[in-house]
């Protein structure tokens, strides 16, 4: 790609995600340069999947953990996000010493929108670890400046990914799912983002308490061969949150263990003989009924397509629902249009990082809600 006239220099960014799907860490190396025209290589990604025992803490966190875990947890996720830093470093061939920053998400314990949002993952300990120069809390200038401290990937959404020609709306289906809405040509005026409310949270719960041998609905097959129970969807789309008008954002503090038991309580009500597979075509509905409505009320740009991305993008009975919801808008997958997309966020991070580097605002004021653009993150020297 080609750089702008008075492009800054290149740099090598490492960026490290961790969801709240909590499969495990994305990461990726990304070599950025040009000058308002952001471009873009993406070197190497890599998806570093947790233990269960990982997994485990992680999750018995985002319900309600001692001081002396939340402590301990912080740097030992430190340490599980230097190693897979470490890892991509040396697979991609490039070196710690060819990194120019670490950009690290970590992992979002609370986040409360209008007050505060909180992601651990120790950054003293990855820059020890890595020798590199470590950016990390992107959220917390966002909200300072009155913002939800979400979506940020619009920013990459924007810079990044946008189509030259058309409205595009890119649709992330993580543990929780959020839509960018990109002008064509990724023009900085009409840019918005939210969140539409579950991604694959509440599936992925279900289908584990349905099938506890099964880390998650795998290929969708058991939503395929169950009946959506189609008035608990309904009566779950009454929710406040569905109903409030961007910008928004949410997560697992809503769409919480208790939610899904709730909405298994209403399958079971509403049908004598519901079964497990119902159950799990009854979240995906959800999801994509959610998505569907999300659009009807709140996007009235003419979007010509719908980009999936994320785990649930590759969950084939949870996209052909969405499609249908979205029709006739066109549905494809990230995948398919520029690189693996479970790396998506992670290059999204690495760019805050970059842009962190170079002193450019990395937030979206529409899609936050906050004051103005805002520089975001804070720096752990090497």
């Amino acid at each position: 790609m080609t750089a702008d006239a008075g492009a800054a220099r290149p740099r090598v960014v490492l960026g490290l995600m961790s969801g709240t799907s909590l499969d495990g860490i994305s990461a990726a190396v990304v070599r950025f340069g040009g000058g308002e025209r952001v471009t873009y290589e993406v070197l190497g990604v890599r998806t570093h999947d947790y233990a269960p025992a990982q997994r485990a803490r992680l999750a018995a966190a985002l319900l309600g953990a001692t001081p002396a875990e939340y402590c301990r947890l912080h740097v030992d996720l430190g340490h599980w996000l230097a190693d897979a830093a470490v890892a991509l470093a040396a697979e991609c061939g490039i070196g710690l010493r060819g990194l120019d920053a670490v950009a690290s998400h970590g992992q979002t314990v609370w986040h409360e929108p209008g007050h505060s949002t909180w992601q651990i993952g120790d950054p003293a300990v990855i820059a020890e670890r890595t020798g590199v120069p470590v950016v990390s809390d992107f959220r917390s200038r966002d909200m300072a400046a009155g913002g939800q401290g979400a979506p940020l990937v619009p920013i990459a959404d924007r810079l990044l990914f946008a189509h030259a020609s058309h409205w595009r709306a890119l649709q992330n289906l993580g543990g929780i799912g959020n839509v960018t809405v990109v002008p064509p040509g990724g023009g900085a005026d009409g840019v918005r983002a939210f969140d539409t409310g579950p991604g694959v949270a509440v599936i992925d719960a279900v289908a584990r308490r349905a099938a506890p041998e099964l880390p998650y609905d795998v290929d969708g097959r058991l939503a395929a061969s169950g009946r959506p129970v189609a008035e608990v969807v309904t009566a779950l789309l009454g929710e406040p949150y569905f109903l409030a008008p961007p910008p928004k954002s949410t997560g697992r503090e809503l769409f919480s263990p208790a939610y899904v038991e709730r909405l298994e309580a209403l399958c079971r009500a509403a049908r004598r003989d519901v079964s497990a597979a119902d159950l799990v075509a009854t979240a995906v509905s959800l999801t994509a009924h959610s998505i569907g409505d999300a659009y009807g009320r709140f996007v009235p740009e003419p979007v010509h397509d719908v980009v999936l991305s994320g785990g649930g993008a590759r969950n084939p009975t949870l996209v052909r629902a969405i499609a249908d919801a979205l029709a006739p808008r066109r549905v494809v997958r990230f995948d398919d249009l520029f690189f693996d997309g479970e790396a998506k966020e992670a290059v999204a991070f690495a760019l805050l990082g970059y842009l962190h580097l170079v002193g450019r605002p990395g937030n979206v004021p529409g899609a936050t809600g906050a004051a103005g653009p805002r520089v975001l993150g804070s720096w752990t020297p090497a």
